[in-house]
């Protein structure tokens, strides 16, 4: 085996090879993403234009990522396995839902009351589960509906759950007049479904108070249309909250040569970095949104032996939660 200097030299090469002319001479351009979304015109930026209508229902999904994460399936719930980071940086997924919802003007109210709220939460590509098990189990959850696409991912998603009988008992007694959606209904439940087949919510009680996109949009083919879709599924009032990457020298440093090909610290083919969206995207693609606004935003980083650190200003170099409040339905 070659010394890690040579490797990480020839690493490097092949890797900047691969994407050899596109990025070499030029900073990243968001011009870049055109050749991995279809229906992008040639000015686009990551997220496109954001014509496409969700009505079309136009498959967000990615055969090849599908096919990715099924190879991890078996070892999804290992806490020192591929999908290590993802457990590590589990705890920062409720620290920032939690700061969304404390930046909210009427929080205080809620909290301070005999009745404190309680959030339905659906989880979009949730994998194995690591973030919507954790959700079910806070008391200040409803219920969890959890979706994605892949079969054998969510085979080990269940099994991991039915270890749990909390997580699939009833949310609220069905005895209880309050929120007639929540009776009867599992704390959790995972379903093979896209975003995209779920049907379109007929009213405020198949819509959610927090949905998720964690590790997600980076996934996906045409992210505007599927971020245009999830936003269906959020409450007047609720939260879309994601977790992406910055599309910087940086981030393809980090992520694509040292973390996969270097380190080995995920599976080589996890990112693709030409398909990171930018934070300063995702606050434009919103802001010319009616109904949406309270973008927040918070940087995070890995460090090696401490885990995932909340670190101000990284969002515009890496790794970041994104956050937006549904203030109002917009206008058919």
């Amino acid at each position: 085996m070659k010394p890690l200097p040579i490797r990480a030299a020839a690493l490097a090469r092949r890797s900047l090879w691969n994407l050899h002319p596109r990025i070499t001479a030029d900073l990243p351009s968001p011009l870049l993403l055109k050749t991995t979304r279809r229906s992008h015109s040639a000015g686009s930026n990551a997220l496109g234009s954001g014509s496409s209508s969700p009505a079309a229902h136009s498959s967000s999904v990615n055969a090849s990522e599908i096919s990715h994460f099924n190879a991890l399936a078996s070892t999804w719930w290992d806490p020192h396995g591929p999908s290590r980071i993802l457990h590590l940086m589990n705890p920062l997924r409720h620290d920032f839902i939690r700061s969304c919802h404390s930046s909210q003007a009427d929080h205080v109210e809620s909290a301070s009351s005999t009745s404190p709220p309680r959030y339905r939460y659906l989880d979009v590509g949730c994998g194995g589960g690591i973030f919507a098990e954790s959700a079910a189990r806070l008391p200040s959850t409803d219920y969890v509906v959890a979706i994605d696409p892949s079969p054998e991912v969510l085979a080990v998603a269940r099994r991991h759950a039915a270890r749990d009988p909390a997580l699939t008992a009833s949310s609220t007694p069905l005895s209880s007049p309050t929120d007639h959606a929540s009776q009867g209904r599992p704390r959790l439940s995972y379903l093979n479904a896209t975003i995209e087949t779920l049907p379109e919510p007929a009213s405020s009680d198949d819509q959610y108070d927090v949905v998720t996109l964690f590790e997600v949009v980076e996934h996906v083919d045409n992210p505007a249309a599927f971020l245009d879709r999830c936003g269906q599924f959020v409450r007047p009032g609720g939260w879309l909250i994601l977790s992406t990457i910055a599309r910087t020298w940086m981030s393809w440093f980090t992520t694509n040569l040292v973390a996969e090909d270097i380190l080995g610290m995920v599976p080589p083919g996890t990112h693709d970095w030409r398909k990171y969206v930018n934070e300063d995207e995702l606050r434009d693609f919103f802001a010319a949104k009616a109904g949406w606004g309270n973008p927040r935003v918070m940087g995070v980083v890995y460090v090696p032996g401490l885990g995932w650190k909340e670190v101000s200003g990284s969002e515009k170099v890496g790794n970041y939660f994104f956050g937006i409040r549904k203030d109002s339905e917009p206008a058919p």
